[in-house]
């Protein structure tokens, strides 16, 4: 197993992942949530040239963001900035899509998208459906060496569900998992596995990456304390930001435990006083996985924290992290909270004890 990091964008995110690369980190995962974030492709393209090892990842580029010709070029660029370090990392949407007021995009279409992304970057010709036309496309100039289509890109493809794991089995795909709790993880694995199986694909050659939030506990440290809440408290709560947008925007597979039912209902209570009424998701996605608005920490318990994130002491997560490794996960790729660089370090010296 190796371990990475993943980055709600900066522009100047090259700063963390220059200090991950120093530290031994294998990939950094950017985040592509406008409205939110900043640009993923600026901020990787920075991190290009400030970097020599660590490989850079959407973390996961999101298909309705940009047309797939514009996706390739921008990859293509990154490729040349930094060959052969660059991932292709992809979902339908959660945050990205819901700042909006959007659910995700649909399946078909996201397979389409990397369909015409891949054939880009492998320098064929293809057709694609623009504005209600097929029209041939290609890159025209790759020769001359303004991008890079010489290195691969990997494919990584953020699966939460069924249909999601069989497709990127069908693709060969690597596989990412959104996670903090290991029950859930272990079952995700041994699907993904047997799905890669069925396609006749051998899952020793693919990327099975558990995507985390979490905190490092000194010994005694409570789980809800203040450094807790901040490091683990914004992924405690997406599960929540998820299920009380139900009804408008389906699941993205992020629930809690019922035993953790009563929390929801607090933080549904909540949500029916954001204003305007008919956008509630602007106020529920303000700081999404960077930060803990002040109504959330009366549901950001100790309880939520350790239930939903890998949060715990050094030895408890290099327990789990075992754990994960043994269920089939070989890459683990944690948050490195917005404003906590300090978490660098502090998983690192977690890493070298697994």
């Amino acid at each position: 197993m190796d371990f990475g990091i993943n980055l709600a964008t900066s522009a100047d995110s090259w700063r963390i992942v220059k200090r991950a690369e120093e530290l031994g980190y294998a990939r950094a995962w950017f985040y592509d949530t406008q409205m939110l974030n900043a640009d993923m492709f600026v901020a990787m393209g920075a991190a290009a040239v400030q970097t020599s090892r660590i490989r850079l990842a959407t973390g996961v580029l999101i298909p309705s963001n940009r047309i797939a010709p514009v996706a390739a070029s921008a990859l293509a660029s990154l490729n040349a900035l930094a060959p052969g370090r660059i991932d292709f990392g992809i979902s339908t949407g959660f945050t990205a899509r819901r700042t909006m007021g959007l659910g995700p995009v649909k399946l078909d279409d996201m397979a389409e998208y990397i369909r015409v992304v891949q054939r880009l970057l492998a320098g064929d010709t293809l057709e694609w459906t623009f504005e209600g036309q097929r029209r041939k496309i290609r890159f025209l100039s790759p020769e001359i060496g303004i991008v890079n289509v010489r290195d691969p890109i990997p494919l990584h493809i953020s699966a939460l569900g069924p249909r999601g794991r069989r497709l990127t089995a069908r693709l060969g795909a690597g596989w990412i998992y959104a996670t903090g709790h290991m029950d859930s993880a272990r079952a995700a694995a041994a699907d993904m596995l047997a799905a890669w199986r069925a396609a006749g694909v051998d899952p020793a050659g693919c990327v099975a990456t558990a995507f985390t939030g979490g905190c490092v506990l000194a010994e005694g440290e409570a789980f809800d304390s203040a450094r807790a809440r901040a490091q683990a408290g914004p992924h405690a709560t997406i599960a929540l930001h998820n299920l009380v947008e139900l009804e408008q925007f389906g699941n993205m597979g992020r629930t809690v435990p019922p035993h953790l039912a009563p929390l929801l209902e607090r933080y549904r209570q909540i949500y029916q006083k954001y204003e305007p009424a008919d956008a509630r998701y602007l106020a529920n996605h303000r700081g999404h996985l960077m930060f803990l608005r002040p109504e959330e920490q009366e549901v950001c318990t100790a309880d939520l924290i350790r239930s939903m994130t890998f949060t715990g002491t050094r030895p408890a997560l290099r327990d789990r992290l075992r754990e994960l490794r043994a269920a089939g996960y070989n890459h683990f790729a944690i948050s490195i909270r917005h404003g906590h660089p300090a978490m660098l370090e502090e998983w690192a010296d977690v890493f070298e004890g697994v």
